[in-house]
């Protein structure tokens, strides 16, 4: 069973003193990070730990939490099971919890209905391909599908779709996504921090779209990326039952 203990002490010592600034803002990823990585993404259930320490991080003075995913906002909530003092934000940064931030004009309406048609004939036929449709963005899964036709899908997405005029591209493991507005993890990251008013920022995540994220923090922020890879976060740990014991070291060390 992992523990604190089992964390890197340089990862535990920077947790500590994240503990003692003054205004806490703590910031998640959802799948890969609250939740194991699945093969059915309407099935990816967060760990309960996780789960039970943000909500409790939630509650504490002086302490703002949020989870910022690519997932639909509305799939999120339903998902997470998190408590209304929990900031969820979806769509990498284009949903917020107080209401969608960008009401989609009359154009981006029309090229998110092209995108539909055209992305749909694109995996007709594919086994294992799928599509998210979001409110501003489609997403092209291929993670269930052989991978000669997965790769053959996201190579014909990059070259076609996400080459038009006005769409903007987010790439993360085994998925490509179309926007109509722009989007930005470290849009949404530095959004809550300014709410907050937060003197250090702690932001775990495991995917290539955290990264803009990772790349905002600076002083005392602490960041942990989740799984292997090159990365800009300081520290690393191997996989969710990790973020789970990681978050519940900085209940403790915060709620004393």
């Amino acid at each position: 069973m992992t523990t604190a203990e089992s964390l890197p002490s340089e990862l535990r010592q920077a947790i500590a003193g994240l503990a003692r600034t003054p205004r806490l803002l703590v910031v998640c990823d959802y799948d890969g990070t609250l939740s194991p990585i699945v093969a059915d993404p309407a099935k990816a259930v967060p760990r309960p730990e996780s789960i039970q320490a943000m909500a409790t991080l939630a509650t504490l003075p002086d302490t703002t939490v949020g989870v910022i995913s690519g997932r639909a906002l509305s799939d999120l909530a339903a998902l997470s099971g998190l408590p209304a003092g929990v900031h969820l934000i979806g769509s990498h940064g284009a949903e917020f919890d107080a209401g969608f931030a960008h009401a989609l004009d009359q154009q981006a309406q029309t090229l998110h209905r092209r995108l539909a048609t055209d992305l749909e004939q694109l995996i007709d036929r594919s086994p294992g391909a799928s599509l998210e449709l979001k409110p501003a963005s489609i997403a092209v899964h291929v993670r269930r599908a052989e991978p000669t036709i997965g790769a053959s899908i996201l190579e014909a997405v990059r070259t076609g779709p996400a080459r038009w005029d006005g769409v903007h591209v987010t790439e993360g493991k085994a998925v490509i996504e179309l926007a109509v507005v722009e989007t930005d993890k470290g849009e949404a990251l530095d959004m809550l921090r300014r709410g907050a008013d937060a003197t250090a920022v702690l932001f775990v995540g495991d995917d290539v779209t955290d990264e803009k994220a990772f790349a905002r923090l600076t002083g005392p922020d602490v960041g942990v990326k989740v799984g292997h890879g090159e990365t800009l976060a300081e520290y690393s740990i191997p996989d969710t039952e990790d973020v789970a014991v990681m978050l519940a070291f900085l209940v403790t060390e915060r709620d004393h």
